[in-house]
This record gives C-alpha cells, structure tokens and sequence, in this order.
C-alpha cells in the first residue's frame, strides 16, 4: 500500500494536477515554485471518472481489462478464442490483479476524494456541494466495485496517506464498508440541489442534478439489495425510506435516466470507447460470444429467440452456422479455442462502435432490482414481484430500440431463478456487475463444462479475485488481517460477505 500512496500523491498529483503557473509578469515569475496551483474539480472529475469506467468496462491495455478478461468471461458472455490463459480458465494474471487494484485506488478512488477536500471547504475557491455529492456517488460507486471484486479492502484508511502519513492503512471488513457506502449515498442524496451550484466537467449528465439525485439513489437501492439477506432490517429501511419518498429521494423512472458514460469520436480525443479501441481499431478478435449465451437466446439452429441476441452479437462468419448465430466453449486450451476465431459470433457492433456507451447502471436493472426485492419481502410497497420482472424485460427490450415479443413472458413465475436469470440477460457488456450477482445468488445456473476445458480453480467461477503481491510486501500485517476478514483463505474460492 505505501506503494500507490506515495505513486498517487508524487507521481500524480504532483505531475498532473498539481500544475505550477508561468506568465510573463515579473511578480508571478517570482512566486515560490514550490505552491503549485491547484487544479479545479472540473479537471480531476472527468479524468476520475473516466478512468474508473473504462477501468471496470474495458480498458486498452492488456493485463488491465477487468471486465473483458475477468467478468465477461467468467459470466459466459465472451469465450477466449486464443490467450485463453488470460482469464477464461479461471486463472486471472497477478499483473490484472495489481494493475486494477492500483489503479482504482490511484487513478480514480483518490482523485473523487481529491474533488470532496477542494468542494467541501466553506472557505475555498471551489466550494460546491453539488461537486461534493457527486463526487461522493462516484466514489462509493467505486469503491463498491473494489470490495466486491477482493472483499475487505483498505477503506476508512484508505485515503489519510497525504494527511495523516499513514502510508500502510488497515482493511475493514465488507459489511462495514457496505454500511459506509450506503450512509455516504443517503448523505450525497440529501445534499443535492438542483437550484444549487452546477457542475462544470460532469461528463456522466452534463450537470443535470436532478439525473444525478436518480443515480445516486438507484445505486443505494442496488447495494442495499445485494446486502439484504445478510442486514434484511437495514436493507428494508432503505427501501422504504427511498421507495415512500420519491420527491425527496427519486430514482430511475424510464430509459432517458439511466446512468453512461458516452464516448467520443477517435478522431478529436483518445475518449472513444475501449471496446472500438481494442476490437476495431487495434483489430484484436480474441473474444468470441460464449455458446451459453447463445443457448440461452436461439434456438440450437442459429436462430434467435430473443432479439437482443441480433444486438448483443454478430453472425457467424463461416462454419456450418454462417449467417446464424453461434458461440465458442468457455476454457478450452489455445489449441482447441483456436478453432473458433471464425465460426463463433463475435461481439455486437452496436457495443464496439467508437461512440458506443458503458453502461453504469441502467433502468431495467433497477426494476430487476424492485422484483428481487419484492419477492424478498425487502420492499413491499409496490408491484408485485412479477409486473417488476415484466418490467424490467420490457426496458432491457427498449434500452436497444427493440420490441419484447408477444408471449416472451408467457408461463415464467417470479422465482429467483428467473429473476436473476433475466437479469443476466439484460446486464450483458456489465460483466463484473453480472459475475456480481453470478456470485451472490448462483444464478444463471451455468452448463457443464465442455469435455476438452481446463478450467482451473477445481472448476469453479472464482469469488473474488486473490489480494496483489505488492499487499504482501508493503502492507503485510494488513492484508493478512484482511484476508482473514473475508472468513477464508486468500484465494478464489472463499465466498463474499454478501454471498446467500
């Protein structure tokens, strides 16, 4: 850990955000260079918050990509067509490992905690607590991210290297840190004014406050949710307090609300979407879409079942299926996986276009969220839980411009099964957030391996991803301690706190 505090503090603010000025006038150029200025929150913000997306979504690096080499794999909405060691057998690099534990801290977490400090102080120049609540939602956003891919993490420490020289910080347990986010979320909530301060550099919804009071509470609803079998009576009251107050506390209403971050065209910025980057512009075709997604929305000969499949994936280019719709095997060995560069679908071009969005949070996983939970008895005051599974279906439908078939809906119960089910169909391109509620539930329940997979951790979805080697030497004593908050041993098989 004292690595990427002294690496933040340093090499980043002090290079990046921390900028000394140069003018021509006499007594300016005489200033102690030393008291660099600093830089406004509208600079740090965008910069956060991009990093942080593409961190989770994407990203253009190798041994960085979270979420196609990690959740989209793990989920079976990709398979590894070559590389196949890079994630799709289980077996996540030790570099992916450090590499996204630092940078979420590094380039993200204390960067949204850098816009607080200079947003909060009634006596600063960027005093702003629209900036302070948004800031906030972003990094409980984040950090939610963090403690649900490695469990205990550093948290309530995790931010006081700069202050208070606490360059080793101690872990905290998962359910507090949960316990934190959601009074962080409840706190942001009621700071937001839409007749307040705006928001310069808010690239997620270009200052609209009232769109940030619907994601800030949509996001307390999807953790309060995730804990609810563990902390039922806490849960409940967030629910009810958001639920039975919507003018104070409103949420997602429709598919104009949900939460994105859009992408610009490669030709005017390095802000185009990481998929484009990769996939197009740097022609890598080692993703192809898993044949249990393919299952699960044709119908055995390449014909779709379900429309988003026509979104959600290509044809196949050659192959007995040509013009159809097929997939490759999760975790076979290079050689066999190889065979299937050409004859599986590959990802949608609706997802790989340079302006594509990433999805942060949508309107049909809230309503999935709402029949989860009222089928839970977690919130009892509205639909019931199947008019909220219909819902949430019909959104995932429209968020792509398409119709739910007539009938679609014809025979499902509300069960769990079927709720989380759909839900795994509607979060595709959201791999982490689906291998998420993959691990918290055990849906969708995944096939049989192939006969020729090798799939490692004894086969199993890994629950969370093993603490960095750089934790060990620099943060000893902590992350032993953390390791032993998650209630087993620091591999990939020990169950999060929020597990049912």
């Amino acid at each position: 850990m004292k690595k990427f505090i002294i690496y933040t503090i340093l090499g980043l603010f002090g290079t990046a955000f921390l900028l000394p000025s140069c003018t021509g006038d006499f007594e300016e150029m005489n200033t102690n260079p030393n008291e660099p200025t600093l830089v406004p929150p509208e600079v740090i913000f965008p910069y956060a918050t991009r990093e942080g997306i593409d961190r989770i979504h994407g990203h253009r690096s190798r041994l960085e990509r979270l979420g196609l080499d990690g959740g989209m794999l793990w989920v079976q909405y990709f398979a590894r067509n070559q590389y196949t060691n890079e994630g799709d057998t289980y077996n996540p690099d030790a570099s992916m490992r450090n590499n996204n534990w630092e940078g979420f801290y590094n380039e993200s977490i204390i960067n949204f905690q850098k816009v607080i400090d200079l947003t909060s102080d009634p006596e600063g120049q960027y005093y702003n607590e629209n900036y302070t609540a948004i800031a906030m939602t972003m990094r409980a956003y984040l950090f939610a991210i963090v403690t649900d891919t490695w469990g205990s993490i550093p948290y309530s420490d995790a931010l006081k290297g700069s202050t208070e020289n606490n360059l080793a910080p101690a872990y905290d347990s998962q359910e507090s840190i949960y316990a934190g986010l959601l009074a962080d979320l409840k706190m942001a909530a009621d700071m937001l004014d839409p007749a307040g301060k705006r928001l310069p550099g808010d690239i997620l919804f270009d200052g609209d406050i009232l769109r940030w009071q619907k994601f800030t509470n949509s996001l307390r609803l999807r953790l309060a949710n995730r804990q609810a079998a563990k902390k039922a009576a806490e849960s409940k009251a967030v629910f009810t307090e958001i639920m039975g107050d919507p003018a104070a506390y409103p949420i997602f209403t429709s598919n104009d609300d949900f939460a994105a971050l859009n992408h610009e065209a490669r030709l005017n910025s390095n802000n185009n979407n990481a998929w484009h980057d990769v996939m197009v512009i740097s022609a890598r075709e080692d993703w192809s879409i898993s044949q249990t997604l393919i299952d699960a929305m044709t119908d055995g000969e390449g014909r779709p079942t379900d429309p988003r499949i026509t979104v959600y994936a290509e044809p196949s280019l050659a192959g007995p299926m040509a013009g159809g719709y097929t997939g490759a095997p999760n975790g076979l060995p290079e050689a066999n996986a190889s065979v299937y560069i050409n004859t599986a679908s590959r990802p949608g071009s609706w997802f790989t276009q340079e302006k594509a969005p990433f999805f942060i949070m949508t309107y049909s996983e809230l309503l999935f969220t709402l029949a989860e939970a009222a089928l839970d008895g977690d919130y009892t005051g509205g639909e019931t839980a199947m008019t909220y599974l219909e819902m949430a279906i019909k959104a995932s439908f429209e968020q792509y411009g398409l119709e739910m078939p007539a009938g679609y809906t014809d025979g499902m119960t509300a069960d769990k099964e079927t709720i989380m089910t759909e839900k795994w169909k509607a979060l595709f391109s959201q791999g982490i957030e689906a291998w998420t509620e993959y691990r918290r539930t055990g849906y969708p329940v995944l096939p049989e391996a192939h006969p020729d997979a090798i799939f490692e951790n004894d086969g199993q979805v890994p629950t969370r991803l093993r603490y960095p080697e750089s934790e060990y030497s620099l943060n000893g004593a902590n992350v032993a301690q953390g390791a032993s908050l998650n209630g087993g041993s620091d591999d990939k098989l020990t169950k999060l706190w929020w597990a049912e």
